[in-house]
């Protein structure tokens, strides 16, 4: 390594020497034994080192080999989060821009036709850890969840800006949506607006129109869920449109109506959405009078779990159900109660459906992983006394990209089933 290096120095667990070297760039506090030759305690980050929140470090093993360099974060579980394996890498501007420009021609290979409305970065799945960055037409969404992130994020944004004009786009402004309590583990604040870059502008309205798979929202990146809108399920609404056709749909936790619009643009019979959101059923009865879909379609403000077993005692008609809720999980802690959730759910509509039936269903936490989803589906129909036939097993979009190596970046399952 080259000498005029002035990284600090972190020596790693024989467990976490393992994890880098499979690809995992994180490192938890209680992996690190070691900082510039201090001894560390039971997690606990040695003050007396003076080591600077945010600061690159480099990770050794044991036996003083060199695993990679990354964030620091003095407040978070994850102490470090590697960016690369390369002992030469210099981590200036031309680092960041790189990155993103790896991200940007990926988006531009895979999305093409969808490149308007799509997911930018993907935090570790692009090497950027803690970001992530939507296009909604000419405006961006953000949110910053790593500390070292949030020191760079001025060259990654002017980075973007610059990228994006080799399109022909001009960024008319980059709205923060920094407002996860993981922020506040990485110490840093709570807040959301318009970032004053002097590269980008700060437009009037946080509002702007985008169109996807042929059908018209109205997206609120102030206001809106996460960073505006759900992305990630793109093209799993439109395989849910090409099955619609002719059919009675239930679209259940419909947010702003994204399944239930492309059902009704698909040719279905009818389609009923539900929210237990007013302001959710509001905005998706909005969306269908745009789209010219209102004839077909009807909404309703009620909670799921109560909705559901009322329906089946009312014997309501409907050969087609999607199941599309919130995370019922965001840790390991309270995943069994997370799969009695979706199981309750999942048995509720299996038991509702007649043979022939459709069912789309699906889970966006990654504590919920595949193998529990799947077996959870299974005692659903074994006590609604079913059979499923999967149609189609399915995950993100292409512009939320799972690497292969993290986990955590292949959260979302989605399933499209028939009753037989």
């Amino acid at each position: 390594m080259k000498q005029e290096r002035a990284f600090a120095r972190a020596v790693v667990t024989e467990k976490a020497e393992g994890a880098i070297k499979r690809g995992h760039p994180w490192v938890y506090d209680t992996e690190i034994t070691e900082y510039n030759g201090t001894t560390a305690k039971d997690g606990a980050f040695p003050e007396e080192v003076g080591i600077e929140n945010g600061a690159l470090v480099d990770v050794f093993s044991k036996k003083n080999r060199y695993l990679g360099t990354g964030f620091l974060s003095k407040n978070s579980k994850i102490r470090i989060r590697i960016l690369s394996n390369n002992a030469n890498e210099a981590f200036g501007d031309t680092f960041w821009q790189r990155r993103v420009r790896y991200a940007l021609d990926m988006r531009r290979t895979v999305m093409q036709d969808d490149y308007s409305c799509c997911r930018l970065i993907f935090g570790e799945a692009d090497g950027i850890p803690g970001l992530t960055v939507d296009r909604y037409e000419d405006i961006l969404s953000t949110e910053v969840l790593s500390y070292g992130t949030e020191q760079v994020k001025d060259v990654i944004y002017r980075a973007l800006v610059e990228e994006l004009q080799k399109d022909g786009i001009t960024v008319r402004g980059i709205f923060e949506r920094n407002e996860a309590k993981i922020r506040e583990l990485e110490g840093l604040p709570l807040e959301k607006g318009w970032y004053q870059g002097n590269f980008v502008g700060t437009p009037d309205s946080a509002r702007v129109e985008i169109c996807e798979n042929g059908i018209r929202y109205t997206v609120d990146v102030e206001n809106g869920q996460k960073t505006g809108f759900f992305l990630d399920q793109k093209y799993n609404r439109l395989a849910v449109s090409k099955l619609a056709r002719g059919m009675n749909v239930l679209d259940c936790f419909t947010h702003t109506g994204s399944f239930a619009l492309n059902a009704a643009k698909g040719g279905a019979a009818h389609v009923t959405a539900v929210d237990v959101s007013q302001f959710a059923v509001d905005t998706a009865a909005e969306n269908a009078r745009i789209n010219g879909l209102s004839d077909r379609m009807d909404f309703v403000c009620a909670d799921v779990f109560d909705l559901l077993p009322k329906l089946a005692e009312e014997h309501a008609d409907y050969n087609f159900i999607i199941l599309d809720p919130p995370a019922f999980t965001k840790s390991r802690k309270t995943t069994d109660n997370a799969k009695r959730g979706y199981k309750e759910i999942n048995y509720r509509a299996m038991k509702m459906l007649p043979r022939g039936g459709y069912l789309a269903t699906c889970s966006c936490s990654h504590f919920m992983p595949n193998e529990l989803f799947r077996k959870m589906l299974l005692e659903a129909a074994h006590d609604a006394g079913v059979t499923l036939r999967l149609i189609e097993e399915r995950r993100a979009a292409p512009d939320h990209p799972v690497a292969m190596t993290i986990p955590e970046t292949d959260y979302l399952k989605f399933y499209l089933l028939q009753i037989v």
